[in-house]
């Protein structure tokens, strides 16, 4: 329900809470990065400490999950930032006030599959799997 005061202060705070969550969104997404390295890394050490090569297979299961992970929170961020544009430009009278639906941008914005595979998510990720592959071969 759109009401008749939002005004230019309000478009500015509301552009503010929209920051924010891309702020957030953008920092889970670096510390599940720093997660999934060190998760991966302690248990390649146990791996290597107790001469068993299970323990690699197991580190599939968390480098998987970080990496679904990652871009769950990648494409949320892309929303937000998409939502940021959208409010932006809208004019006064046509934004829902103090609205965080994403639902209105979701088109401009890829899939979650899509993101699992981009640049800035599937190095990181696929270089840990590789690792992990050529450990559990090797071992």
């Amino acid at each position: 329900m759109k009401t008749t005061n939002y005004d230019k202060e309000d478009r500015n705070k509301h552009l503010e809470f929209i920051q924010n969550a891309i702020n957030r969104m953008a920092s889970n997404s670096f510390i599940l990065k720093g997660w999934s390295v060190t998760l991966v890394t302690g248990i390649i050490a146990l791996s290597l400490t107790t001469s068993t090569t299970r323990f690699i297979y197991l580190a599939f299961i968390p480098t998987l999950a970080f990496w679904g992970l990652d871009a769950y929170y990648l494409r949320q961020e892309k929303l937000f930032r998409e939502l940021y544009d959208y409010v932006r430009a809208k004019e006064i009278k046509n934004i829902e006030p103090f609205s965080l639906n994403t639902l209105i941008v979701k088109d401009k914005v890829g899939s979650w599959l899509s993101i699992c595979f981009s640049k800035c998510v599937v190095y990181l990720h696929l270089m840990i799997l590789l690792i992990l592959i050529v450990l559990s071969i090797w071992g």
